[in-house]
């Protein structure tokens, strides 16, 4: 039962990752089809990410109320509705509308998914289930590439995935007392579950919250911005063509989601503390290898993917540490703020390095990464030290 549960799981955010590419993917259609900018793309963006750091926030009380699994099928089925809603607008700002609930319910499902992992599941299972994430996310754009060819158009691409998620949705519907079931075999969990949900000051007096938070923000401005913005830099400053920047650029995210999985095989063995400081110090030497003016071009695009390799396990690893540093009463409550953290690095450092490497020149890049990733080293061994004090 436990096993299948956690199939269900793994299925659940290879379907969270499903919907995450595909803006991206079908947005050179998208905008002419609906008369934008193609800058326009930022404003839905930041709408899906405003709607996820609010429903992360909220998932303590969601979840303490509700249940994990009551939490997950919901939230599944309103990011489903929404995307299908995407598949039958013709006006910009009906996406700007379905954006709110379509982020809402992605934020929603990946704290509650992600807390159950950390309180329920070894630490390589939870390495794995974000591997399964990059595994949606890598497939979704040869959805809307499907759609497109076909004929059946971007609306098409966000109708086949919404429809998926209307089928995970029933699923998870359907196994809702398999969740209890599973849940009762947990009483030390379930003995230590909080009278009620805590708010966001108490969450934040917690010893080593605020640490935990700054780990989260600076791990997703280094995942984001290289993402995002490695491709500019190999072609502006390393003058590598364009097509080999971008097959590298991919190679990044390609690094994460096989880093991920490789590192679900060592998780139990070394733990996570030395997880995050092994991933944090791989991915600078990484960047290190993309900013050093003398090494050859081919060592800087192998810097790319060695940065992709470190980042893999920090995510994973501090999440899974969470009801460990915080305690199982707390995790929810705390891993619902990590993400909102999480999602605000990501919706606004990789701007502001544009913004950036608009004055200063796009050669800021690898140490705009250094700064990030060297906050996050600091500040998970700060974070490693107060929980040693106060446990």
């Amino acid at each position: 039962m436990y096993s299948l549960l956690l199939v269900i799981i793994y299925i659940a955010f290879i379907s969270l990752g499903l919907p995450d590419s595909l803006i991206g993917a079908g947005w050179p259609v998208m905008y002419t089809a609906l008369h934008v900018p193609i800058a326009a793309a930022g404003m839905i963006t930041m709408l899906i990410a405003m709607g996820t750091i609010v429903s992360s926030i909220l998932s303590d009380r969601l979840t303490h109320r509700f249940g994990a699994g009551l939490v997950t099928a919901v939230s599944v089925l309103t990011t489903a509705i929404a995307l299908l809603g995407f598949s039958l607008s013709q006006q910009f700002y009906m996406l700007c509308l379905l954006a709110i609930p379509y982020g809402m319910g992605a934020g929603a499902v990946d704290a509650a998914l992600n807390n159950y992992v950390a309180l329920h599941y070894a630490a390589r299972h939870m390495s794995w289930l974000h591997s399964f994430w990059g595994v949606g996310a890598a497939v979704s754009p040869y959805i809307m590439g499907f759609a497109l060819s076909s004929g059946r158009g971007w609306t098409g691409g966000y109708r086949i995935v919404g429809l998926l998620q209307i089928g995970l949705a029933a699923v998870l519907l359907l196994t809702l007392p398999l969740w209890r079931r599973a849940s009762q075999q947990l009483p030390a969990a379930e003995k230590e579950a909080p009278s009620a949900p805590l708010h966001l000051p108490q969450i934040w007096r917690i010893p080593g919250v605020p640490f935990v938070l700054a780990a989260f923000f600076a791990y997703s401005a280094v995942e984001q911005t290289a993402g995002i913005w490695a491709s500019s830099y190999l072609v502006q400053v390393r003058q590598v063509p364009v097509d080999t920047a971008a097959n590298f650029a991919s190679f990044f995210y390609l690094g994460i989601t096989g880093g991920r999985f490789l590192s679900g095989f060592v998780a139990d063995r070394f733990g996570d503390r030395a997880l995050i400081r092994g991933g944090t110090i791989l991915a600078l030497v990484g960047i290190g290898l993309v900013a050093l003016p003398g090494v050859p071009t081919a060592a800087a695009l192998a810097g790319l993917i060695i940065t992709g390799l470190g980042c893999a396990p920090i995510f994973p690893a501090i999440i899974h540490a969470t009801p460990t540093n915080f305690g199982a009463s707390r995790s929810q409550a705390v891993i619902g703020v990590q993400m909102a953290a999480a999602y605000l690095g990501t919706v606004f450092m990789p701007p502001l390095f544009g913004w950036l490497a608009s004055r200063l020149g796009m050669g800021l890049f690898p140490f705009y990464l250094v700064v990030f990733a060297i906050v996050m080293l600091f500040v998970t061994e700060r974070l490693n030290r107060v929980i040693d004090q106060v446990g």
